[in-house]
């Protein structure tokens, strides 16, 4: 039986990508099909890199040429990513950044920051282009996680105006509240002068092409997150919270800052960290220090995806103040939870985008 591209296309449109719920054909998700006698070659251009599915498609496109089509094609298929944005175009530093995430909590001392830091370095391990914004002006620390606190952004140039060309490290742009300050000086800003302060952050820095703009942002849910949140255009927002009651009782708040009619911002889930306590040397105990599965149950009570539940592990820590997010320990525990945090995560911003972009 002689292959064909129709007869390919054909097939493929049998392949449904999970979360958008259409397949892959309508999705205009299938680029550059060529077909030589048994050879059939194409690229499967999925929503994100960080694709938490992306074997399982790529298995499904091969089963449906053999099926369909032919038992003896010889497969090359090529996965690719394109990553997909609702956000409007705009005339500032902030026009080419596809998609610009929150990280928030009700309360400090959760590990926001942690998770942030992680977050991004996961979604620029899988191949995204990735910035980091310092928005928690009274205790920055991004500049630290990064094992970047002694250096300072540059300057570079945007539409003949002198702007802020970010750090890079670990192939995360980045900039924080805490480079324009020396470590034992006070950031010293009240409410307006605050928020004026983190939106030149965003604005007079030169992002350049970014699929994702990871923002740090302040612990509660005060004025300066409601202003910051209403004048900066989020795709959505995770929330993190540890286990015990009394901080689920300020996630609640947090998840409704998000809700609040001049914000209206999604809520992409929640993420429980010290979920529980390993030791070094026993890497298979949990001991529910603070309470077990709170945030699981607080996301199945708002009907929100749990991104994940990281564990309360001391290398985590270690690795924050050596200046080398944890994620990059490859194949710890703490670093596989990290990195499935930041697939699902980037699972749920492209279902958000879904209902307002198809790839092209």
């Amino acid at each position: 039986m002689e292959i064909t591209v129709e007869k390919v296309l054909d097939a493929l449109k049998y392949v449904d990508d999970p979360d958008l719920k259409k397949d892959l054909v309508t999705l205009n998700m299938i680029k550059d099909v060529k077909v030589d006698g048994k050879n059939v070659s194409f690229t499967v251009v999925l929503t994100t890199p960080a694709c938490p599915m992306k074997d399982m498609i790529q298995n499904a496109c091969k089963n449906a040429i053999l099926h369909f089509v032919s038992k003896e094609a010889i497969l090359n298929i090529n996965m690719s990513s394109n990553v997909t944005t609702k956000k409007e175009s705009e005339a500032s530093t902030l026009k080419d950044v596809k998609n610009i995430i929150a990280v928030a909590s009700g309360k400090g001392g959760v590990g926001k920051s942690t998770i942030a830091a992680n977050l991004a370095m996961g979604l620029a391990k899988q191949g995204a282009k990735v910035g980091l914004v310092d928005a928690d002006i009274y205790g920055p620390s991004q500049h630290i996680m990064f094992g970047v606190e002694h250096e300072n952004p540059g300057q570079a140039d945007f539409e003949g105006q002198s702007k802020m060309a970010p750090v890079e490290a670990y192939g995360v742009k980045l900039n924080s509240i805490g480079f324009l300050a020396g470590p034992n000086q006070v950031i010293a800003l009240r409410g307006p002068m605050a928020t004026k302060a983190l939106t030149q952050l965003f604005y007079d820095t030169v992002w350049g092409e970014l699929d994702y703009l990871i923002v740090d942002l302040p612990p509660g849910t005060g004025d300066i997150q409601i202003s910051l949140c209403s004048q900066i255009k989020l795709t959505g927002a995770v929330v993190v919270c540890t286990p015990q009651n009394v901080a689920i009782a300020d996630a609640r708040k947090g998840i409704s800052l998000f809700q609040l009619d001049q914000i209206n911002v999604p809520v992409l889930g929640l993420v429980e960290n010290m979920a529980w306590f390993t030791p070094a040397e026993l890497p298979e105990n949990k001991y529910y220090i603070f309470g077990k599965d709170g945030v699981k149950n607080l996301a199945h009570e708002k009907k929100l995806p749990l991104l994940a539940q990281i564990p309360l592990v001391q290398s985590i820590q270690e690795s924050c103040d050596a200046g080398r997010p944890a994620i990059l320990q490859e194949t710890t525990p703490q670093a596989i939870a990290f990195m499935d945090m930041t697939q699902n995560v980037a699972q749920q911003i492209a279902i958000q985008n879904a209902s307002h972009t198809v790839l092209t």
